[in-house]
């Protein structure tokens, strides 16, 4: 087998935008977002570990879910701030290969983890008195952890075939971070077989996964008739919750990665969307809807500032 030939180390970005005011006019958007992110996902997390009220399953999912969100975000986002203020966004091909292998592991991570907790839901609204059982903690670490490991594999896969390709000449990536499409354009071979292998494991898998989620939470609203009021509406309440996610995170992945590549700048501007606005927005979402998140938030802050003022 011959060597891989890269003559290419560096690779450069052109980035979101390509003039100067527009690029910092997203300086001063997307700091205050990024931080936004980090903070109130921290908080989530922070909070449901420390809170005795916050014990179930659901709020152990939601802990991993703002991990991964964090995670997920530091992949891209760093990396994307910094570059506004310079002249030449540069990347090594290695740090490339990385930045693709991290953001499919997390993004997968997070698909798996969503799944995850619609079982959750079904299970504590279709068959209640079965959900202790069924959702033991030992479920819900094995649940997790093959979230987890699910994002590892599918993104061992898409590393193990693009680090085969070679790179001779072209290294301006059209876009603002390392994603699969745009680094395939660089290579000096045809990827067509490659691209259809991606289009594979990540189109074909974000919408199978979509479709079963949806048809999940149908399925819990069906459920949903025979409820009282009172229970009827607090299920509506997280399961909406819930949804909102899932439309937010996956409209765009499919989107994108169910089409043949193109690198239009809405293509940019749709990853924006999932890089940057929807892991800023999960935790908002997640604990505006749900009462027993803030009241534990505001527990939290009174214990603060109770030993604060001792």
């Amino acid at each position: 087998s011959m060597a891989v030939i890269n003559n290419v180390t560096q690779l450069l970005f052109t980035g979101l935008f390509q003039d100067p005011e527009a690029q910092r006019v997203s300086f001063v958007v997307f700091l205050p977002v990024y931080m936004a992110t980090m903070l109130g996902n921290s908080l989530i997390i922070l909070t449901v570990n420390t809170s005795k009220s916050l014990s179930s399953p659901m709020y152990f999912f939601l802990s991993h879910l703002s991990l991964v969100e964090i995670c997920y975000s530091s992949t891209v986002v760093p990396k994307f701030i910094s570059g506004l203020l310079v002249e030449n966004k540069t990347i090594s091909l290695d740090g490339c290969m990385t930045q693709i292998f991290f953001f499919h592991f997390f993004g997968v991570a997070e698909i798996l983890l969503l799944t995850v907790m619609a079982y959750d839901r079904y299970v504590a609204i279709c068959k209640p008195l079965h959900y202790m059982t069924i959702m033991s903690r030992p479920v819900c670490h094995v649940l997790v952890l093959s979230s987890w490991l699910g994002g590892m594999f599918h993104s061992v896969i898409q590393i193990l075939i693009t680090v085969q390709l070679p790179f001779c000449g072209p290294h301006v990536i059209d876009h603002y971070f390392c994603d699969l499409h745009p680094l395939f354009k660089l290579a000096c071979t045809d990827t067509f077989v490659e691209g259809i292998i991606v289009f594979a494991n990540s189109g074909l898998f974000a919408m199978i996964f979509f479709l079963l989620l949806i048809s999940s939470y149908i399925v819990i609203l069906f459920h949903l008739r025979n409820q009282s009021a009172e229970g009827r509406r607090k299920a509506l309440s997280t399961c909406a919750s819930h949804i909102t996610v899932v439309l937010l995170f996956f409209g765009p992945a499919i989107f994108l990665y169910m089409r043949p590549s193109s690198t239009f700048t809405e293509d940019k501007l749709v990853s924006v969307f999932y890089t940057m606005v929807t892991p800023m927005l999960n935790p908002i979402i997640y604990t505006l809807r749900n009462a027993e998140v803030k009241n534990a938030m505001k527990r939290l802050w009174r214990k603060k500032l109770n030993l604060g003022r001792e």
